[in-house]
């Protein structure tokens, strides 16, 4: 069984703050939802709304349906469960294949970033040292969610195995 690995040592981790979320990763995936809640877009005092899914100020905005079609899975956790997910777990991506919206984190877990999801992550920066943590789906089972703790932007990505 692989053990927990975190991409960086401590005291890197402490050079390389979280930017997003007033500078502090979330304690939780955001709470499960009736089936049919819509997806919550982040009102701005300057009348700005912002529908990307993001944490601010510890509330998930955008978070699709509970009920939302795209993430029926016939066969969920097809290749196991993602067990060192959460706050205490943060990753910098190994390897990354953009075309095929894959990537690696250390201990050679592999997920792959939904196609609906891609567009929102595209240009990250997947191999220049953002910080990514991995949250449990309430609302979609076999699905993760992907939180880039430095724009506090996330995404939904499945489990491929080791």
């Amino acid at each position: 069984m692989a053990q927990p690995v975190f991409s960086q040592r401590r005291d890197e981790r402490e050079k390389n703050p979280p930017r997003a979320n007033q500078g502090h990763i979330p304690e939780a995936p955001p709470p499960r939802r009736e089936p049919r809640a819509k997806p919550e877009p982040e009102h701005r005092e300057s009348g700005h709304i912002i529908t990307t899914p993001h944490v601010s100020n510890d509330h998930w905005y955008g978070y699709d349906r509970p009920n939302d079609k795209r993430f029926h899975v016939d066969h969920p956790f097809e290749h196991g469960r993602f067990e060192h997910f959460g706050p205490s777990y943060r990753y910098r991506v190994e390897r990354f294949d953009r075309d095929h919206h894959r990537f690696w984190l250390p201990g050679g877990f592999f997920f792959e970033v939904a196609s609906w999801d891609w567009p929102v992550c595209a240009d990250w920066c997947w191999d220049c040292g953002d910080d990514f943590v991995v949250y449990e789906d309430p609302d979609h089972d076999g699905w993760y969610m992907l939180y880039n703790v430095h724009t506090g932007v996330y995404v939904h990505v499945t489990y491929m195995g080791t």
